[in-house]
């Protein structure tokens, strides 16, 4: 991996880890709604002008169908489980439940595509299991029972994006910008029906504005600019390294910021969780490097 991606990979990992941080701030006020909705209008009215700098125009209503299903099940549905999942649990704990979809895409493959799961990807699978009751444990003990809605959310909102890979492995072929931009406004879509039944629940701070408008410019628009430019350079077996990365950033975060709690199950449970994922998605560093070596080579 170049110098150029690795610095880009570095910041992908810590904007997408901030996202919950900033999901954790306004989602009182906004409510989960309001919040999803601005921050993928937000992100859209961003690639929007990406698109108009690199002239590229979107094909919404010729692939509606197919943005329609991404939108929902890669942006829409997701954001939403997770902001109202934000009202309760810690910002690490949806950081380190985001990082098991790679887990649950393997999973709905085995249904889906009729993947066959290797001992190794059942191993994985048991200790992304365990990681999650580790990590999630304490907070429904000092939660109580208000902590159980919060959490399946956590995990249907992670199972949400397992739906999405898999779906897109017999999707349409379409430009990953296109992909991108097109997500953004199914998603607009999507929500904006649900605005006049989950109202906004206060006046927002100038805090929380800002906090919103960084989490669609930012956290969405950006930071998917980044990783298509990561699957281009590297390829999707490296840019997928940033799976193992945003729960650092957001358990940092939410420790620097927030002064969220770091307890040795969040330790352990994100450790477990982690290794799991390495199991179960086959990732290797030192095999990516030998990769990239024989490139170099070629």
């Amino acid at each position: 991996m170049s110098t150029a991606s690795f610095v880009r990979l570095i910041c992908l990992a810590a904007i997408w880890g901030s996202s919950f941080l900033f999901m954790k701030i306004s989602t009182f006020t906004f409510g989960p709604a309001f919040l999803i909705e601005f921050r993928v209008g937000f992100a859209g009215l961003s690639l929007f002008l990406v698109s108009i700098y690199l002239r590229k125009k979107l094909a919404f209503l010729d692939n509606f169908k197919h943005f329609m299903i991404i939108g929902l099940f890669n942006s829409a549905l997701p954001f939403l489980l997770f902001a109202y999942a934000a009202q309760t649990l810690n910002a690490s704990t949806l950081a380190v439940l985001n990082s098991t979809a790679a887990i649950w895409g393997a999973l709905i493959g085995v249904f889906w595509h009729k993947t066959i799961l290797t001992l190794k990807a059942f191993i994985g699978m048991g200790f992304g299991v365990i990681g999650v009751a580790v990590l999630v444990g304490l907070d429904a003990v000092n939660i109580g029972i208000d902590a159980t809605l919060p959490i399946a959310a956590g995990v249907m909102a992670a199972c949400s994006y397992g739906l999405a890979t898999n779906y897109t492995k017999t999707a349409p072929s379409i430009d990953s910008f296109e992909n991108a931009h097109g997500n953004m406004w199914a998603a607009v879509l999507w929500i904006l029906p649900l605005l006049p039944f989950v109202p906004m629940q206060g006046e927002p701070s100038i805090k929380e504005m800002w906090s919103v408008l960084v989490l669609g410019v930012l956290c969405t628009g950006v930071a998917y600019l980044l990783y298509f430019r990561l699957v281009v350079d590297e390829g999707a077996s490296s840019a997928l390294s940033v799976t193992f990365l945003v729960p650092v950033f957001g358990i940092l975060w939410g420790a620097l910021i927030l002064d969220e709690p770091i307890g040795l199950n969040t330790f352990v449970g994100t450790f477990l969780v982690l290794s799991g994922t390495v199991l179960v998605t086959g990732f290797s560093p030192a095999q990516l490097i030998r990769k990239r070596q024989k490139i170099e080579q070629v």
